[in-house]
């Protein structure tokens, strides 16, 4: 049992962990602020262009069913929120997009900095030496 824990410690403070549960909760909320951008201020205008409808009031109702002692509610199809959801997945995807392009971007500039030179190896010294010695006698 106490390896398992000691396992788990392991695992839990280990970097990545940390790292990905930091990212799960910003995505959280960065997936808030997109709902709330898409909803409050994108829709509203669109809705507003074709009409003054809102987008969470698009809905096809079904035919109400009759069972004879009683009526069910009709069901509906509210393809206005699957439009409002589908424009959160395209903003979401479109930052995320940027996001990862920027961080290419910078990883790839790290990767261009110029490295210091390689210092020479014990041969190539004393193929310099070699080298030098021989300018020297002639």
């Amino acid at each position: 049992m106490s390896n398992f824990l000691t396992e788990f410690k392991e695992f839990a403070v280990k970097g990545n962990a940390v790292d990905m549960a930091v990212g799960v909760i910003i995505g959280g909320a960065f997936g808030k602020i997109v709902t709330s951008l898409v909803n409050d201020i994108i829709m509203p205008p669109i809705g507003w262009l074709i009409g003054g409808v809102s987008f969470s009031d698009l809905k096809y109702t079904l035919p109400q069913i009759d069972l004879g002692i009683e009526k069910l509610a009709p069901a509906t199809i509210n393809y206005g929120n699957f439009i409002q959801t589908a424009f959160d997945f395209i903003i979401i995807a479109f930052c995320i997009f940027l996001l990862v392009k920027a961080l290419n971007t910078l990883s790839r500039k790290k990767a261009e900095a110029p490295k210091a030179p390689a210092a020479p190896s014990a041969e190539e010294k004393l193929l310099t030496e070699i080298r030098d010695l021989l300018k020297e006698r002639k």
